[in-house]
C-alpha cells in the first residue's frame, strides 16, 4: 500500500476572507472548448458546472465555444450567456492548425456578445486551446487576462514532447501563463508542473479545485438496485467499477493487469464505462491475461447511469498515471461509493488514504490488486472510509465554494487592474 497521505491543504485559495469580495456585476467572458452538451473530459465538466455557480454569486459570465456538437448558437441559460460557433473541419490539418483557424470566430463571437451585453471586465481562458483568441481580446479590449490550465501536454506525453504539434502546444501553454495576469489550477500537483514547465511564479498560480453536486440515491428502493446491479454481476459476485476516457494515461492496463489476482482471491467482476482510442487495445489484452469473461466494457455511460453504477458498485477504481484534480474520484465519493486510486497527480489530494480511500503507487499492478482484494474483503470498513470522504465533500467541495474562490481571484485581478495604466485609462474615458 502507499504511504500516508500529507497534511491535507486547504481546498481554495489562501486570502483574506471570501466575504469581503464582493464587486457587483461583474462581467466574465470564459473562452472553453467544451461546454455542453460538448463534454469531453474534466475541463468540460468543470466548466459546465463553475459558470451557473458564478452566476449564483452576482457575476455575469458569458462563454464562446465552437460548435461540436448539436446546440444554438446563442442562448441565455442558467444565468450564462452562450455563443457557440461554426468549427468546420479542416482536411490535413493537425489540431493546432484547426483550433488556430476557429480562433478567428472565437474573437468575432466575443465581440458581438459584448455588443449584446456590455463591456467584458475580464477574459477568463481555459487551456492552450483559448490561448490565441484570449490573448487577442486580452490586447484588443485591454482587459486582464485569467488562465485555468486544467491539464499539460507535457503531463499528458509523460513528461516529454513527442511531436511537432505537441511542440506547438506546449507553447501555447507557455504563452498563455505568461500573458495571464493570474493562473488557475485545480491542484497543487498542477502547481508545481506549471512552475517547473514554464517557469511561472508560484505566487502568480491559485489552486482552485473541482467542485462537485451531492445527490441522493438514483434507486426508488432495494428492488430496483438489486435489478439494476443484476443487469452487470451475479448476486454472489462484488462489484468494481471504472469510468472516464479510455486513454493510456488512465491507467486501466494496470487494473487488468492487477485483476487475475483480484479473482484468484474474492469472486468480482470488473466492469468499465466509457469510450475511447486505447479501447480495443484494452479488449486484447483482457483476452490475453485470459480474463474476458470478468470484465464488461459497457461504453458510453450517461450521467443518471454512472451515478446507477456508482451505486450498484462495491468499489471504484482510478488507477492514472497522470491525473491533474480528478473529477471522477469526486463524483464516485459523493455518490457514497468507496473508491481507491494511484498517487499520480491531484487524485492523492482528494483522497486520503486509509481515511477517506485507498491510495496506491501507480503503475504498480501488485499494490493495486492488494488494495482491491483489502476492500472487497472487508467493505464495513471500506463503506465507513466512503461516509467520511462524504462528509469531506459536503465541506469543501461544493460549487459555490468553488464559485467564490474563483470570484477571490477575480477581484484580486480587477483591483490591481484599477491601479494599472489600462485601468487608469479606463477611469479617464
Amino acid at each position: 500500500m502507499g504511504g500516508l497521505h500529507p497534511p491535507k491543504p486547504s481546498p481554495v485559495v489562501e486570502g483574506p476572507e471570501l466575504s469581503c469580495y464582493n464587486l457587483p456585476d461583474m462581467h466574465v467572458l470564459h473562452i472553453a472548448w467544451e461546454y455542453p452538451p460538448h463534454i469531453v473530459g474534466g475541463l468540460g465538466r468543470h466548466v459546465a458546472e463553475l459558470l451557473p455557480a458564478l452566476a449564483s454569486q452576482g457575476v455575469r459570465p458569458a462563454v464562446v465555444t465552437p460548435r461540436l456538437r448539436d446546440g444554438p448558437e446563442t442562448e441565455l441559460t442558467d444565468g450564462v450567456a452562450v455563443r457557440r460557433v461554426p468549427a468546420p473541419p479542416i482536411p490535413d490539418a493537425d489540431y493546432p492548425t484547426f483550433v488556430a483557424h476557429v480562433s478567428d470566430d472565437l474573437v468575432q463571437a466575443a465581440r458581438e456578445l459584448q455588443e449584446t451585453y456590455g463591456r467584458f471586465d475580464l477574459v477568463h481562458a481555459h487551456d492552450w486551446l483559448a490561448t490565441e483568441a484570449s490573448v487577442r481580446l486580452k490586447y484588443q479590449w485591454r482587459v486582464p487576462l485569467i488562465a485555468t490550465i486544467h491539464a499539460t501536454e507535457r503531463g499528458r506525453g509523460r513528461g516529454g514532447l513527442h511531436s511537432d504539434a505537441a511542440r506547438r502546444i506546449n507553447d501555447l501553454e507557455w504563452r498563455l501563463t505568461y500573458e495571464a495576469w493570474r493562473v488557475i489550477v485545480c491542484s497543487h500537483f498542477m502547481a508545481g508542473q506549471i512552475h517547473d514547465y514554464f517557469q511561472t511564479p508560484l505566487d502568480k498560480i491559485d489552486v482552485v479545485p473541482n467542485g462537485v453536486y451531492i445527490s441522493g440515491s438514483p434507486f426508488r428502493d432495494a428492488d430496483h438496485w438489486l435489478s439494476f446491479r443484476r443487469r452487470y454481476v451475479a448476486d454472489d459476485e462484488r462489484m468494481v467499477f471504472h469510468v472516464g476516457r479510455i486513454v493510456y494515461e488512465k491507467g486501466l492496463h494496470v487494473l487488468l493487469n492487477a485483476w487475475p489476482a483480484v479473482t484468484a482471491r474474492v469472486r468480482a467482476r470488473l466492469v468499465i464505462a466509457g469510450t475511447g482510442g486505447y479501447l480495443e487495445a484494452l479488449k486484447a489484452q483482457a483476452a490475453a491475461l485470459g480474463i474476458s469473461d470478468q470484465v464488461t466494457f459497457v461504453g458510453f455511460v450517461s450521467d443518471e447511469e454512472r451515478d446507477q453504477l456508482y451505486h450498484a458498485a462495491d468499489l471504484a477504481i482510478f488507477p492514472s498515471l497522470y491525473e491533474p484534480f480528478g473529477i471522477v474520484a469526486l463524483e464516485a465519493l459523493a455518490n457514497g461509493c468507496p473508491l481507491i486510486v494511484s498517487d499520480a497527480g491531484g487524485l492523492a489530494e482528494v483522497v486520503q488514504n486509509g481515511i477517506t480511500g485507498l491510495v496506491v503507487r501507480a503503475d504498480n499492478s501488485g499494490e493495486l490488486a492488494d488494495a482491491i482484494t483489502s476492500a472487497l474483503s472487508r467493505p464495513d470498513i471500506a463503506r465507513a472510509r466512503a461516509a467520511a470522504a462524504l462528509r469531506e465533500i459536503r465541506e469543501y467541495y461544493t460549487w459555490p465554494r468553488i464559485a467564490a474562490a474563483t470570484v477571490q481571484v477575480y477581484t484580486r485581478v480587477i483591483e490591481a487592474w484599477r491601479e494599472s495604466e489600462w485601468g487608469q485609462e479606463a477611469r479617464r474615458e
